[in-house]
């Protein structure tokens, strides 16, 4: 048990998938997991551990921002052993060829800052996704006909910008889509030496203001879902 995480020692996995939301976490636990068992409740966050073509797997709730999932990741990582790491959420897309239902397979995450910013001090580090998991990502989403994107994302700290200038040069210099949490997530991975990956669904477009309706999103994320499963224990 730490302070924000309730498991007992051995009920977290060594795979974990982290969507924000906690309810899209039970959601994903009771569609693709057999045997989930709830392993944390703490401050309503729920996460969940079963087994997906019998591999053990966690699927855990991570917040909203890349400092709520700065919590989580540093410890499932340190305190319950956890060494892949594969967010799951949505994004708003970017480019014209980045549209509605896609997936962003997010190669590496710019940011203004992250919570690691204090340390890295004036170091501008470019965070990275994991090759394997990036690769094997990328070919099960060709398997399954899932059209998708493999570039850099952007990880804002803010919902609400009012930086137009900002979003131009995010679209002009060939950014796919924008999300608030992989660039903490990449760093916390390199830092800890583990694997991690952003599988992101397009569910709506920061230009053209196009959303997916609420009762098509659930079908749209069953494909991310999938594909980080398949990346996860994909053959090396």
């Amino acid at each position: 048990m730490t302070t924000h995480i309730g498991a007992a020692p051995g009920e977290i996995a060594e795979t974990v998938l982290l969507p924000g939301d906690p309810l899209r976490a039970q959601w994903a636990a009771e569609t693709f997991l057999d045997g989930a068992t709830c392993v944390n409740r703490v401050r309503g966050m729920l996460g969940f551990t079963g087994t997906w073509r019998g591999h053990r797997v966690t699927i855990h709730g991570s917040g909203m921002g890349m400092p709520s999932l700065s919590i989580y990741v540093n410890e499932l990582i340190r305190d319950y052993g956890a060494r892949t790491l594969i967010r799951v959420g949505s994004a708003g897309g970017l480019q014209p060829h980045t549209g509605l239902r896609d997936v962003i397979l997010a190669q590496a995450a710019s940011s203004v800052s992250t919570p690691s910013s204090a340390l890295l001090r004036e170091l501008n580090l470019a965070p990275v996704a994991d090759w394997g998991l990036l690769s094997a990502a990328h070919r099960a989403a060709e398997g399954r006909g899932t059209r998708s994107h493999v570039g850099v994302i952007h990880s804002s700290d803010t919902f609400y910008s009012e930086r137009d200038d900002h979003t131009e040069q995010l679209i002009r210099h060939g950014v796919l889509g924008i999300e608030m949490e992989a660039a903490e997530l990449y760093l916390l991975a390199a830092r800890h030496k583990v694997r991690a990956l952003a599988v992101l669904t397009v569910s709506d477009h920061v230009v053209t203001h196009e959303a997916l309706p609420s009762d098509q999103r659930e079908r749209s994320f069953a494909d991310m879902i999938e594909i980080a499963l398949e990346a996860a224990f994909a053959a090396p």
